[in-house]
């Protein structure tokens, strides 16, 4: 029996600064126990759970489910336990896999050098199992393994979803530097629009931002474009109850008009149109090439964005657009929330609107700031004095 089917628990990875998002979508999606722990929270759940989290997380980018554990000084002890695994009974004939791998305060400290001495005893194995050798596959493996050596005790898990969770499948194309799409989730989420009044990007660029505040709205599974799973390679995968968990989805329909977004740039609005139209009611979303100053009047609108920024940017008067930005919401979005995520916090200062609170994210292994700023109407505050 393996450790994910004698203790029923499960690892979820997820960024630094959405945590707490995670514990309380776990939650959502019946988990139990649930442990935060840094850069990741640690579950229990049954297998249909795990299935339902697997499909349906849109904040998490991993989620491992032990093989095994053990004490762990040095790469041969390693090897020797490794070998002693049934690896039949994750990767079959003909199939490849992968290892990622990490390493912290332990006497192993080449993570590299580990998961070949680990990949080693794979190979060794199936070689005596199988006709063929089995192969490495970096790209698009069959099987996704894990490596985690902390404080002298070793991990060898299963990704259960065999990908990267941020990889939704509907941005076939980008524009440059694109926001994850697990970082765009929980923006929106934190963002608290729950569909009861505009939802508007002025920076929409390829759309990530509108795609996961159309996923949030009508409850698409942030894995419902993809159907294989890694799931689906362990010894007790169940393929009548995935279905199942499938069919326990209910996606609600997308009013006309409660999303739209807007970019100057004309390919980033091609791109957006395109990656929207590979979800359901995508093509319900208005995006238009707009300058930001342009936009009408939006009362009681919940704007989430990432308007642009980097040094590259700074002799094209990037501060001043921020300035500029800040001026157009405060006169034309009365009742208005505005949240704002760069990696740059100097430049959302400029915005000159004060900050109801601000949280430090992640975005692909960079740390940024997010504001939520409240435009007041200032025709409501004159009448009251």
């Amino acid at each position: 029996m393996y450790h994910y089917q004698q203790f029923h628990t499960w690892f979820g990875q997820v960024a630094g600064g959405m945590e707490h998002l995670a514990v309380r979508e776990l939650e959502e999606l019946g988990a139990k126990d649930i442990r935060q722990q840094q850069r990741g929270v640690l579950f229990g759940a049954n297998i249909a759970t795990m299935y339902r989290i697997v499909y349906r997380t849109r904040l998490m980018t991993r989620i491992l489910g032990t093989i095994t554990t053990f004490s762990c000084h040095d790469t041969d002890y390693l090897y020797k336990k490794a070998i002693t695994i049934d690896w039949p009974d994750f990767i079959r004939e003909g199939q490849t896999f992968m290892i990622l791998h990490h390493a912290a305060n332990s006497k192993i400290q080449h993570s590299q050098f580990a998961a070949l001495r680990l990949k080693d005893a794979i190979v060794d194995q199936l070689r005596e199992r199988y006709p063929e050798r089995p192969s490495i596959n970096r790209d698009n493996p069959d099987v996704t393994l894990h490596l985690a050596i902390h404080n002298n005790r070793a991990t060898i898990s299963i990704d259960c979803a065999g990908f990267s969770l941020n990889k939704r499948g509907y941005r076939s194309r980008s524009v440059e530097a694109p926001m994850q799409e697990t970082l765009a989730a929980a923006l929106v989420r934190l963002s608290g629009w729950e569909g009861d009044n505009l939802f508007y990007d002025p920076f929409c660029g390829s759309g990530t931002i509108l795609a996961e505040a159309l996923m949030h709205y009508c409850r698409i599974p942030g894995s419902y474009l993809h159907e294989s799973f890694g799931f689906m390679q362990l010894p007790d995968y169940d393929p009548a109850l995935w279905e199942k968990v499938k069919a326990d989805v209910r996606i609600r329909e997308l009013p006309e008009g409660l999303i739209a977004g807007s970019d100057i740039d004309h390919k980033s609005i091609l791109a957006c149109r395109d990656n929207l139209s590979r979800l359901p009611f995508g093509d319900r979303i208005m995006v238009k090439q707009s300058d930001f100053r342009n936009l009408p009047s939006m009362p009681g609108v919940t704007m989430v964005t990432n308007p642009p920024y980097g040094v590259r940017l700074r002799d094209k008067g990037i501060e001043q657009l921020y300035k500029d930005f800040g001026e157009h919401v405060r006169e034309n979005c009365p009742d208005g929330s505005i949240h704002a995520f760069s990696s740059e916090e100097e430049l959302l200062k400029s915005m000159n609107l004060r900050p109801r609170w601000r949280k430090k994210l992640n975005n692909g292994g960079l740390d940024g700031w997010f504001y939520r700023m409240l435009v007041f109407d200032r025709t409501k505050v004159s009448q009251s004095r």
